[in-house]
């Protein structure tokens, strides 16, 4: 994955930071617990498309959000 991409990229619902995960083939939001794959070397950045993480996982709060669901 593409550093200066990686670097422009955040997830879609919270605008947080990603983290790419290079053996899953992945970009976890670990705030909103969603895991964007990326096929063919093209993140796919629809909600919809992610996986939802474990609670192990996942950080219990978002820094830019409010608790709202």
């Amino acid at each position: 994955m593409d550093k200066e991409l990686l670097a422009m990229l955040v997830c879609p619902l919270c605008n947080g930071k990603l983290k790419y995960d290079r053996d899953a083939q992945e970009l976890c939001c670990h705030y909103d617990g969603l895991a964007y794959p990326i096929q063919d070397g093209i993140p796919v950045m629809l909600p919809e498309e992610a996986r939802q993480m474990g609670a192990d996982e996942k950080l219990p709060t978002s820094p830019g959000r409010t608790g709202e669901a």
